[in-house]
């Protein structure tokens, strides 16, 4: 927003001005306090994660480490190190299902987003509301369903139980579809003139203007599938194929005292990954989530 003086010069000023301002002060008084105490809890992940035994367990407990140390890291993988498998299987399996996950929903939420958006056919409206529907269903109340599929496609015990069900995310859809709504139709009628194809279309064109809806919808399949637990759980048996959350989770609940420490070093290796990522695409994100209600 701008607005002129007296003497014709523009004063530029508004929500989110470029350049720091004496009244833009206020702002940080309530901003700065709330941001601390969102901190917290990370800074406490952080310094947990190098206490030495004897200060994890000390009483009354201390937000500070005195005497940091690598020892909690380097047991993670010591002590899976005498067993079958290793810890740094349970981290490849989750950094490959991780990968292939983001891509599939990123590749399905724009293409079924571009269908359902610019195509014209016939059910397209009741697709539509399905996909709509599905985002009030929490995943714990679609476990049963999943199992029944998984098992009847022969995906038992099998890596790609990791990966396909992760692939079903109707927020993805929901917020490209949104997206795509404000492209104009003349940019895709003048493509199809020129005798581009759908996936032309979709490569050149869709992908490269919905890129704010495609970073929420990357962090989105990266935080699920990165912490997710119910395959290695309820679908796969064999410890080849589960996930480092997976191999945290039975740290943290089936550990012994001594193995506290570890659990908290890999607690931190998970939740790293998703703060870098949000960092990187913040921008997007917001950007995402101002324009998916614009039609």
């Amino acid at each position: 927003m701008k607005k002129k003086n007296k003497q014709g010069n523009v004063l530029a000023f508004g929500v989110n001005p470029k350049r720091f301002r004496a009244n833009q002060l206020k702002f940080y008084v309530y901003l700065l306090p709330v941001a601390a105490v969102m901190l917290l809890p990370i800074i406490y992940n952080l310094i947990t994660a190098f206490k030495p035994l004897d200060e994890l367990f000390a009483y009354p407990p201390r937000f500070y480490v005195k005497h940091p140390t690598l020892d909690n890291f380097l047991r993670l993988f010591e002590i899976s190190s005498g067993t079958a498998i290793p810890a740094s299987r349970y981290l490849f399996n989750t950094v490959l299902t991780t990968i292939l996950t983001m891509l599939g929903n990123i590749w399905i939420a724009v293409s079924v987003g571009f269908v359902l958006s610019k195509k014209r056919f016939r059910g397209k409206n009741a697709l539509l509301q399905i996909n709509n529907a599905a985002l009030m269903f929490v995943s714990a109340a679609v476990t049963i369903p999943t199992y029944f599929v998984i098992v009847y496609t022969g995906l038992r015990d099998n890596f790609l139980a990791n990966i396909l069900p992760g692939l079903v995310a109707p927020t993805g859809v929901f917020l490209t579809k949104q997206f795509i709504d404000q492209l104009p139709d003349a940019l895709i009628e003048a493509a199809v003139i020129d005798g581009a194809s759908d996936y032309r279309i979709i490569r050149k064109i869709i992908f490269p203007l919905v890129r704010p809806a495609l970073s929420t919808v990357m962090i989105l399949s990266f935080q699920t599938s990165w912490a997710n637990v119910t395959a290695s759980n309820l679908y796969i048996d064999n410890e080849t194929y589960k996930t480092f959350a997976y191999y945290i989770s039975t740290l943290a609940t089936g550990g012994t005292v001594s193995t506290q420490g570890v659990a908290a070093a890999g607690s931190l290796i998970m939740f790293l990954p998703n703060l870098i990522i949000f960092i990187i695409l913040q921008s997007g994100v917001m950007n995402s989530m101002v324009h998916s209600g614009i039609k």
